[in-house]
């Protein structure tokens, strides 16, 4: 388990396609950043003209080629802490996609421990039905070496290869959930399934109590804190609508050289440095409407993490209890079985000297058989729901199963790119 698990956290490509989207996400932190940067345009023009001038009855004829060259450069001081807010705002998107991303993880670990389980239950079940042919071959060729010898009837024949012939069809739908579940498998791990070992649940990482797994997953499931930076991000969303109705101060500065200015061979070089302060003053009440539908938005957000709340907590009492419920299968299951084998040894017992027919030993044999194979899926039950409960704490991590496998942290591309000025390359050089 611990190596499947180890290729999926690699090479799931569902959860690279995540760690893309958050890397992706790591951008608006720069994009908000520019708002405190200076911002450069150039410009540059040629021309031909041709003027003709009367002046005092003499006519003169002047062409000449108008060119010049420009820069200007605007640097922004004050914009109603729109920018800081929106700063804010784009660190608190980081961090609620990092949450998303540990979520992915959880899902990702969770299918694949699911269908590694599959796989070993599916593989039992697929052993018991061909194992259960053979004991019905031996049982129809016994009942026909009977029958020639007159202790049973036609009747207990047809009975013993109606059963055989059930069997078959349970083994071919045994060895199609088979296949199904080695296709998800190698859809969730990225290999095929060769020789795997049996699996242990996880009971080590487990809260002790239910009252504890509660209590951890309000603090800790990636959906809570997700939601909590959604309303942070909502939040500031309403102080940068806000900002809008406040001044904006900058500064502007612009250098230019032109060429035959007017007239031939005239240039000129000019320089200025302005400050612009902008007061709004009535925007059509566009921008009081975005205040409002900001202010509901933010509602709706506060709305939705205490949605996610009651969702994990439910989400936790329902995976405790069906953990709960597969250890007392399992028990029970256990019993059971014990019970049915010395059952259907005291039916063939009885069955030799006359005293039960070949339809109660066959009854017998299919009690015993289903029991077994109730009892695999309470063992890959048990498995599965340990992983389960663990996601539902917000505790499902390679970190936490000590994976061998290299942590990926999206710390590091968040810092390779929070200040960089200016590039077109990824850091992964894409």
């Amino acid at each position: 388990m611990q190596g499947a698990l180890a290729r999926a956290y690699a090479g799931n490509p569902q959860l690279n396609s995540s760690r893309a989207g958050a890397r992706a996400v790591d951008e608006v932190v720069p994009q908000a950043l520019s708002g405190y940067r200076p911002r450069a345009a150039a410009s540059g023009d040629a021309g031909y003209t041709a003027q003709d001038s009367v002046i005092g009855g003499r006519t003169s004829n002047d062409k000449y080629f108008p060119r010049g060259l420009g820069i200007q450069i605007d640097q922004n001081v004050w914009s109603g802490n729109r920018t800081v807010n929106s700063v804010r705002r784009a660190d608190s998107t980081v961090l609620k996609a990092r949450e998303q991303l540990r979520q992915a993880e959880q899902s990702t670990l969770l299918d694949g421990s699911t269908a590694y389980m599959d796989v070993l239950r599916d593989t039992a079940i697929l052993d018991l039905r061909r194992n259960n042919i053979e004991v019905l071959a031996e049982q129809v060729r016994q009942t026909k070496d009977r029958f020639n010898v007159g202790e049973v009837t036609r009747t207990d024949v047809a009975q013993a290869e109606a059963r055989l012939a059930s069997a078959h069809a349970d083994e071919s739908l045994a060895s199609a959930n088979l296949k199904g579940s080695l296709a998800r498998y190698r859809q969730s791990i990225g290999v095929d399934a060769k020789d795997l070992s049996p699996a242990q649940a996880i009971d080590a990482l487990l809260p002790a109590t239910l009252e504890a797994a509660v209590a951890t997953s309000q603090a800790n499931h990636p959906n809570i804190l997700a939601a909590l930076h959604d309303v942070d991000a909502a939040e500031l969303q309403v102080k940068i609508t806000e900002g809008e109705l406040l001044p904006t101060v900058g500064l502007r500065g612009t250098a230019t050289q032109r060429w035959d200015y007017q007239s031939s061979h005239r240039d000129q070089t000019q320089g200025t440095v302005q400050a612009l302060v902008t007061v709004p003053i009535y925007e059509g009440g566009e921008v009081y409407s975005r205040v409002r539908q900001a202010k509901e938005t933010l509602g709706q957000r506060r709305l939705d993490a205490d949605q996610a709340r009651e969702q994990v907590r439910a989400n936790v009492v329902s995976a405790w209890g069906q953990l709960e419920a597969t250890k007392e299968r399992i028990t029970a299951g256990q019993a059971s079985i014990k019970a049915s084998e010395i059952a259907l040894n005291g039916v063939r017992e009885e069955a030799k000297v006359g005293q039960r027919t070949t339809l109660d030993v066959l009854n017998a044999q299919q009690e015993l058989l289903s029991v077994r194979v109730a009892l695999i899926q309470s063992q890959r039950d048990r498995v599965v729901a340990s992983y389960a409960l663990l996601a539902s704490v917000g505790g499902l991590s390679a970190q936490k199963l000590k994976l061998s496998v290299a942590k990926y942290d999206p710390a590091v591309h968040y810092e390779q790119v929070r200040d960089k000025w200016i590039g077109l390359r990824t850091p992964e050089g894409n």
